[in-house]
């Protein structure tokens, strides 16, 4: 049994174990065991940034084209290039922020390229990602129309790595002023009058490795001297995102904090979750037994332990939290799917993927006070997409629909919640079954949302509440009959939300009857509303 409150850190290690055959739990057993919840609605925590839903786009494998770009003469039906159906489901996300050039390609792209009419445009060998050939032709117009087009705040991440630091000044110069200097002419010219909005800009990426290799100190000079010739033009300020380490490289951020935390509005940090641990061998996608099942849901929470870490350190500088972490590369990575170009990343998306999504969202939600902003990796068609597309066919994955049905958490006050739980044992290992973060809205709705990691059991989760009294409960529920169930192109509707009859009011508390491996959205109305 475990019991632990959802604003505090929780420590998991991460081991591969064995289990059962997966095969042994392709149907739902009956067995049920009992959890508690209490919901602590008098004690309101930080609010939870629709900036933590968001998504990150890299010219990666087919994630920019075919994924979000087929060019105006397409027979995929497109607004400007872009697919109508991809925009139409990621505009049904709420979103919030997608994170663009890249990655490691953003500190070999040159702006300038990706500029001017597409036919003039350079072509360049993609190094990275599968060393195919980058036409250019969806560059920074295109990228921000494109967020116009889903309602999401353009996140750029700056080249440092190959760049220099006018190149980077001109772009922000070339994408923000309204002055008449030779780079505001350069954008009418290539059809754009008015200057953008850019909030997000990232000085920089993964310089501890494919950005450059840096040194945390040399990094920190860099930053220093590039963050100089950003300049805020006109009524854009610019929110300043330094790169930060990756996992459990507490010696960068307090190296970054340290030397250069004045000057930042936000470090970054980086996270993977691989069910093996082992980055020669990661693991399948879809062919997995029980044991990588719960290695894969272990390794997530991990993620909870290094947010903590590094905001203690944070902390020490900033105390007030005035420095955001921004988690923007988090996510599943596997071997590549069999078949597809190994450099492009490409992976199917099954009923363990959305656990990952869930967990993940859980954790932020609880450090919201200090993370916000999240971007997973990535937004179509690599890694842990929200949507794979095949020509003209688009399949909606099952993490897609954990970040549809958690929407309703974007801009809510954090609600804490402490939890009594059975334990999910795999082996001789064991992690909490149920989890569960909540979050009132403007309006005083309190949304609830469940996840039971366990594959074999069901749970009975009471619910009782502080602060708030119940007057009624809706709800949706996301499951599968196995764990490997995946949407395919074929089937796209295998792991999909449907309406959930499984909870009740007793005397002002919710009596929950949670299917094992599922996922759970809760909509609390009060009855003093």
């Amino acid at each position: 049994m475990y019991f632990f409150l959802m604003d505090t850190p929780l420590l998991i290690t991460a081991t591969l174990l064995a289990c059962a055959p997966m095969a042994a739990f392709a149907a739902q057993t009956q067995s049920v065991a009992d959890a508690s919840v209490v919901v602590k609605a008098d004690s309101p925590g930080a609010v939870v940034a629709p900036e933590i839903y968001g998504q990150f786009a890299e010219h990666l494998g087919t994630g920019i084209y075919g994924g979000v770009w087929v060019g105006e003469n397409s027979d995929i039906p497109n607004t400007r290039g872009m697919r109508n159906d991809v925009i139409e489901a990621l505009r049904n996300l709420h979103l919030s922020v997608v994170r663009w050039p890249g990655g490691c390609f953003a500190d070999e792209y040159h702006w300038r390229d990706g500029i001017g009419p597409r036919e003039n445009r350079p072509s360049m060998i993609n190094t990275n990602w599968g060393g195919v050939v980058e036409d250019n032709s969806f560059g920074t117009h295109e990228f921000l129309d494109f967020c116009e087009l889903v309602g999401a705040e353009p996140f750029i991440s700056g080249n440092i790595g190959s760049g220099t630091v006018q190149e980077m000044s001109q772009w922000v110069e070339y994408m923000t002023s309204d002055a008449d200097t030779p780079m505001t002419r350069l954008r009418k010219e290539n059809g754009r009058a008015e200057p953008w909005k850019i909030k997000y800009f990232g000085i920089g990426n993964e310089t501890w490795g494919c950005g450059g290799s840096m040194t945390a100190e040399f990094y920190s000079d860099q930053f220093r001297k590039y963050n100089t010739f950003l300049k805020n033009y006109g009524g854009n300020k610019l929110f300043r995102i330094a790169c930060g380490p990756s996992d459990s490289n507490y010696e960068w951020t307090r190296v970054l904090m340290e030397k250069v935390g004045h000057a930042m509005n936000a470090l970054s940090l980086h996270y993977y979750t691989l069910p093996t641990g082992d980055w020669s061998r990661k693991g399948s996608a879809v062919d997995f037994e029980e044991s990588e099942w719960f290695s894969t849901l272990r390794r997530t929470l991990m993620i909870d332990e290094f947010i903590g870490q590094h905001s203690r350190i944070m902390d020490r500088k900033d105390p007030e939290k005035k420095i955001a972490l921004a988690v923007d590369e988090w996510g599943t990575w596997y071997d590549a799917q069999p078949g597809t170009n190994p450099g492009f990343l490409r992976q199917q998306n099954t009923l363990r993927d959305s656990m990952v999504a869930a967990l993940n969202l859980h954790i932020f939600h609880a450090h919201a006070d200090r993370v916000r902003m999240a971007n997973i990796a990535q937004m179509v068609n690599v890694l842990q997409a929200m949507i794979l597309t095949e020509g003209p066919e688009m399949v909606l994955t099952p993490t897609y629909h954990v970040f549809e049905m958690y929407k309703v958490h974007q801009g809510g006050t954090f609600i804490p919640v402490s939890i009594s739980t059975p334990d999910y044992v795999c082996g001789d290992e064991r992690i909490p079954a149920v989890y569960a973060t909540a979050t009132m809205n403007a309006e005083g709705t309190l949304f609830l949302s469940l996840v039971n990691v366990d594959p074999n059991k069901a749970q009975s989760v009471s619910c009782s509440f502080e602060g708030y009294t119940v007057s009624g409960v809706s709800g949706r529920i996301l499951t599968a009959p196995a764990m490997d169930s995946e949407n395919s192109f074929e089937q796209p509707d295998v792991v999909k939300p449907v309406a959930f009859d499984g909870a009740s009011v007793e005397a002002g508390s919710l009596r929950v009857e949670m299917p094992a491996k599922s996922i759970l959205v809760l909509e609390i109305e009060s009855a003093a509303k």
